[in-house]
């Protein structure tokens, strides 16, 4: 039996997030990068690259994945377990690559990108293991770190990708509301993270009929489980006068946006009160200070300073937002447009980026526990547009 290395297995209709327009779009502008720094052939690997220009979003379960780019060609490398998958939900051409040889992964890469290139990869992603790989099966001629390149390019949001975070954020409120229903004292963490994540798989299947549905997800937090921003979900039961932190996350082809809100069953006493009128009050001026042109950096040394006034400064945890895109809690980030100290990234329009300041207040002090609110902003020409709709602050968010 003739068992070969790799091979095209293609059947049924190509099913894409985007307009073939779109992707071919999004080619060309890096293959106009690869140009400009003398690059043969990119080999990505991450799940956010890929997808970003193929559509194709890869469950790797072990086995190495890519997209091969080159002045003429894109192709993703896909294991045979996932059988002409990756060819429907992918933009372009696929190759199978078997696993009867060790090795076939890169035998199907150096098929397409070929030998004594000059080789762009992803520095923050690909192993020393697979680097080493790479030079053996590709013996390039030089090869060099194209991520920064592409972060680049992925933070400037087309009007097709705005309007699919917009959809997001949308579908994100539903799961807020859904939430909030939820809410009772003596109900669990897990009862209350399952309502809003069950009305969100719904509400995305209603309005992405030919969508795949997977890794949507919240995170509900109750009590000292709020101290944190990404503490898993537990069975907790809550109780009257806990803080509650609301986080649903919606994904969509690969696309994540996020509501976060602050919330306590059936009342909050006063000192908590006052550290949340606070954290709200630092959200709507940050959020004042989106605009194009402002600096990353200098918007987090105001809402610094904000605080600091109020002697909150030491609650503060983490930046105060980042870039929305094909990014999720496990693949995905541009890292290069975030509210912190250290990055100087001026913001223009075309670019989506959060405002979620946090304070954590330590067990046993007056207003104890984690609070954090979050919306979605998208940078105009003129300013900025919040497409997160729920409420937020004490007069809509004590519940239960």
């Amino acid at each position: 039996m003739d068992r070969p290395q790799n091979y095209r297995f293609h059947q049924g209709d190509k099913v894409l997030p985007f307009a073939d327009a779109e992707y071919e779009g999004r080619l060309a502008k890096l293959r106009a990068s690869m140009a400009h720094l003398g690059v043969d052939a990119c080999v990505f690997t991450s799940m956010h690259n890929i997808a970003y220009y193929s559509g194709f979003l890869y469950c790797a379960f072990g086995r190495p994945y890519a997209l091969v780019v080159t002045a003429t060609d894109n192709v993703t490398m896909s294991a045979g377990i996932d059988a002409a998958q990756p060819w429907r939900r992918g933009y372009g051409d696929n190759i199978t690559y078997t696993d009867w040889q060790r090795n076939n992964y890169w035998r199907a890469i150096q098929f397409v990108a070929g030998s004594g290139k000059v080789i762009g990869y992803e520095g923050d992603h690909l192993s020393l293991a697979q680097k080493a790989l790479l030079d053996e099966f590709l013996t390039p001629r030089s090869s060099m770190d194209i991520a920064p390149t592409t972060m680049k390019q992925r933070m400037h949001k087309s009007a097709a990708e705005i309007t699919l975070i917009r959809a997001g954020a949308n579908v994100a409120d539903v799961g807020g509301y859904a939430i909030k229903e939820a809410v009772k004292v003596g109900a669990r963490e897990i009862d209350v993270a399952m309502a809003g994540r069950d009305v969100m798989e719904l509400e995305i299947a209603r309005r992405f009929p030919d969508a795949e549905y997977r890794d949507t997800w919240v995170w509900f937090q109750s009590g000292m489980n709020t101290d944190g921003a990404h503490n898993p979900v537990t069975s907790r039961k809550l109780e009257r006068g806990d803080i509650l932190s609301l986080n649903t996350f919606p994904m969509i082809s690969g696309y994540y946006t996020a509501l976060e809100r602050t919330m306590f069953v059936g009342e909050v006493d006063d000192a908590s009160r006052k550290i949340w009128e606070a954290n709200v009050a630092a959200h709507e001026y940050g959020m004042s200070l989106l605009v194009p042109g402002a600096k990353c950096s200098d918007i987090t040394h105001k809402i610094n300073d904000f605080f600091a006034e109020r002697q909150l400064l030491q609650y503060r945890t983490f930046g105060y937002g980042h870039s929305f895109g094909v990014l999720s809690h496990y693949y995905g980030r541009e890292a290069g447009l975030e509210l912190r100290e250290d990055v100087d990234t001026v913001l223009e329009p075309g670019m989506v980026i959060s405002m979620e300041p946090m304070l954590t207040i330590g067990d046993g002090n007056p207003g104890a526990g984690g609070y954090r609110e979050h919306d979605i902003l998208v940078i105009k020409d003129d300013g900025n547009e919040n497409i997160t709709g729920y409420p937020y602050g004490p007069d809509f968010n004590v519940v239960g």
